[in-house]
């Protein structure tokens, strides 16, 4: 039944190819014009599009994604000429697993985000929704675009829709948050502009799969000026990818924004990641010449630092939203230093723990706005300077005369826990499982695997007598202990939020809250469920990504569709004058 589903799918899709392609980019353009037109009062329209719209772009993200990995196919392109000019002149689009999987990806937290933003939160501002689908838009062209110019288009698109959906819902912490973002992020800008730039002046070309031709070709005399670009270029990706010291703008802006903002702000740092990722093993790949695997040792020393940093921030801060913020940095810390080795088996295990990883810290960010509201009793801002005390005891710190305490202090009569707190509980006890990479969830899974690729880095039946080195054992003790950290940091607030909150009221959560939550922390357990095909399907990923002679060929051999027949007028019968 599923297989039949899958192929009928797949027929479908292939049916529309590649003009499919440009429905990520073009649906969410259309629907931000659209809205634009209506009045800023229409909410429930406005809202009831934007969901629409998300949910249509989700279910071609899906097709997408089955398309791209047809059985029996070890590549399946899509190649979309948007000018119809032959490569490497024209406009390109191109579709592989990676770009299709980060497209699924940020469909699915887009879809949680804007439900849970239509209980409450997509109210506090104008212009809310035009900007969510401009994010989007943004977004998924950074996945889908070939070429490094309308890379620096679609991110303008995603950085114009962030700035304003930073600063929705007001507040001084926002706009002060929001002044450090915006001035990072043109920085970053201009730097990516620079690079661009020299590697234009280098090679004559910015297509992604014509740089990757040109580079191995470069002079030994501008060998330098190349990486010099290149490594400009790397630097406003490594900003996007929070990579430290260049990170200290992450944690107060996302952490500002309001908690719809920051679950969808979770996948700008994979956005940098991807690029990357993308970009390094195109250009820097072991066929590029001199230039192969240039800057590796740089991204994992990067990443080493990142995860260090990410560690040590979760186990200083006392607000969840800043625990969340640091987790993005973790993770993200996490995947540049297995990135930088590689290596196949260890990508695999990377491209498994990125999504689980996105859809926790984006479920946390929900869930913290949820936790500080019911802290504070429905305020928007927790005082988390004011600690509880604990439920036995007085302010005296003896024990309290009445309580449901016995002199051992053991509950005389048991109480029901009510259904908001447990799924706000079960949800914090899903996220600290993801993201320190315990059992039984997906972040262990994908935390296991990229030690073990670490440790057999040919295969476990073909690494005998082979060593990690240096970076390799330090790589595998920081993912332990950042995890460690990790788990004491979440267990602590989960302690404090939870254990000591004898006298609060029961949370009062709607079904639009509580809903992105459980499904985005489902998905995690259906990432753990389904570890074998999506492991099958990451290698097949991580395999295409370090041979880009496949991704090369399709674009570059991509055929312009021909124009319809012109009869030659000369041979035409002349009328008489």
């Amino acid at each position: 039944m599923t297989e039949g589903l899958t192929a009928l799918v797949v027929q479908a899709t292939s049916a529309l190819m590649p003009h499919l392609m440009l429905a990520p980019i073009a649906l969410p353009l259309l629907t931000a014009a659209l809205m634009l037109l209506m009045r800023e009062e229409h909410h429930r329209l406005k809202l009831t599009l934007n969901v629409l719209s998300t949910a249509l772009g989700l279910l071609v993200a899906l097709a997408l994604l089955l398309w791209s990995d047809q059985p029996g196919a070890t590549s399946s392109m899509g190649v979309y000429l948007a000018a119809n000019w032959q490569a490497p002149f024209g406009i390109v689009l191109a579709l592989d697993r990676l770009s299709a999987m980060m497209l699924v990806l940020t469909s699915v937290v887009a879809l949680a985000s804007i439900v849970f933003a239509g209980a409450r939160w997509h109210r506090a501002g104008v212009h809310f929704h035009p900007l969510f689908q401009f994010q989007l838009m943004g977004l998924a062209g950074a996945f889908l675009t070939a070429d490094l110019f309308n890379l620096f288009v679609f991110f303008e698109i995603m950085l114009a829709a962030s700035y304003g959906l930073l600063l929705h819902g007001s507040g001084r912490p926002r706009v002060q948050a929001g002044l450090h973002y915006i001035a990072i992020n043109l920085a970053a800008s201009s730097l990516f502009l620079v690079g661009v730039s020299m590697l234009y002046g280098i090679t004559g070309t910015l297509n992604m799969a014509d740089l990757a031709q040109t580079i191995p070709l470069v002079a030994a005399a501008d060998r330098g000026l190349l990486h010099a670009a290149a490594a400009i270029l790397a630097t406003a990706f490594l900003i996007k990818a929070a990579v430290w010291p260049l990170n200290f703008w992450l944690v107060p802006a996302y952490s500002a924004a309001t908690a719809p903002v920051g679950a969808l702000f979770a996948l700008m740092t994979k956005v940098g990641i991807y690029t990357i990722l993308r970009l390094w093993t195109l250009l820097f790949s072991s066929e590029a010449g001199a230039s192969a695997l240039f800057g590796s040792l740089w991204l994992i020393v990067g990443g080493l630092l990142t995860m260090g940093f990410g560690a040590v921030g979760m186990l200083g801060s006392q607000r969840l939203t800043h625990l969340a913020g640091f987790a993005a940095i973790l993770s993200s810390g996490t995947l540049l230093a297995a990135a930088g080795f590689g290596q196949n088996l260890l990508t695999a295990g990377l491209l498994y723990y990125l999504p689980s990883s996105t859809l926790a810290v984006s479920a946390l960010f929900l869930t913290a706005d949820l936790i500080d509201r019911w802290r504070n009793d429905g305020a928007s801002y927790a005082p988390f300077e004011q600690a509880d005390n604990a439920p036995f005891l007085n302010a005296e710190l003896v024990p309290t005369e009445g309580l449901n305490l016995d002199e051992d202090e053991e509950v005389l009569i048991g109480r029901v826990i009510p259904a908001a707190a447990a799924l706000l509980g079960l949800a914090f006890l899903f996220c600290t499982l993801v993201i320190a990479g315990l059992p039984p969830l997906s972040g262990f899974v994908g935390k296991v695997a990229m030690l073990s690729a670490l440790l057999n880095p040919l295969g476990l039946a073909s690494s005998a007598g082979t060593q990690p080195g240096v970076p390799g054992w330090t790589l595998f003790a920081l993912m332990i202990a950042t995890g460690l950290l990790a788990l004491i940091a979440l267990s602590r607030a989960g302690i404090r939020h939870f254990w000591a909150t004898h006298e609060r009221v029961a949370p009062q959560l709607r079904v639009l809250e509580g809903l992105p939550i459980a499904v985005l922390l489902a998905l995690c357990i259906a990432l753990t469920v389904i570890a074998g095909p999506v492991m099958q399907f990451t290698q097949a990923t991580a395999d295409a990504l370090h041979s880009p002679g496949t991704y090369i060929r399709a674009v570059m051999q991509a055929k312009p569709v021909p124009g319809p027949v012109t009869t030659d007028r000369a041979n035409l019968p002349q009328e008489a004058p």
